[in-house]
């Protein structure tokens, strides 16, 4: 697989909360260059960047984030407004306490709605899979698997740990055919892109790959 590969899977992100417009103009000039995926970003950059990039790149934005405690409303509204901006795809974060207290029904109707929101763009599903259990973990496959978002997606990157192999490979044999799989957090190496790919991730979240892209330029 070669690094042009590896990149156009990559989602480039800068979800700093010191983000500036330059950095994040800087981010979308990478992205188009080296062909990722997306550039990932805070919603309050959306409209500007959709705006710089126009149809080069898609642009990819986070709800809900980090934490995934706002309430439905909440992710509904940011959701909507990030499409109105221009965002071509959604990161949601589950409500992790829902989870904990066994509340499915409550995380599907929410998945679903943000879903509604996005106006047929794409949505991928956060699950923080280093706060959960292995339990926890399949019955995440399951919900996503029925809610009509596009994929489920490792980490944050901002808890305590981020994607490990084990838990894409979990995710691999446990989702629904047609629900994709996004491993984030900790990408830090080419060794590592290939390995998550090879277990069955179609996207990668990282900043880290243009770097060693640029190094081996």
């Amino acid at each position: 697989m070669t690094m042009k590969d590896i990149l156009s899977k990559v989602d480039h992100t800068l979800l700093a909360q010191d983000a500036t417009w330059e950095k994040i103009q800087a981010l979308c000039d990478e992205g188009i260059q080296y062909g990722t995926a997306s550039v990932c970003i805070p919603a309050s950059f959306v409209r500007r960047a959709k705006l710089y990039v126009g149809e080069r790149l898609p642009i990819c934005t986070v709800i809900g984030f980090p934490n995934g405690y706002s309430t439905t409303a909440v992710k509904v509204f940011e959701t909507e407004d990030a499409v109105q901006n221009g965002a071509d795809e959604i990161d949601m974060v589950i409500n992790i306490g829902w989870l904990r207290d066994r509340r499915y029904n409550d995380i599907l109707a929410e998945i679903k709605a943000v879903k509604a929101a996005c106006h047929g763009k794409l949505l991928k599903v956060i699950i923080e899979t280093c706060l959960l259990t292995e339990e926890e973990k399949v019955v995440m496959c399951d919900i996503v698997s029925q809610s009509g978002a596009d994929y489920i997606k490792t980490s944050t990157g901002f808890s305590k740990a981020g994607a490990t192999r084990e838990d894409v490979a979990l995710f691999a044999a446990h989702v629904a055919p047609h629900v994709k799989i996004k491993a984030a957090g900790g990408i830090a190496t080419v060794r590592d892109a290939e390995d998550f790919i090879a277990l069955g991730a179609h996207r990668l979240g990282t900043s880290r790959l243009i770097k060693l892209a640029k190094e081996q330029a």
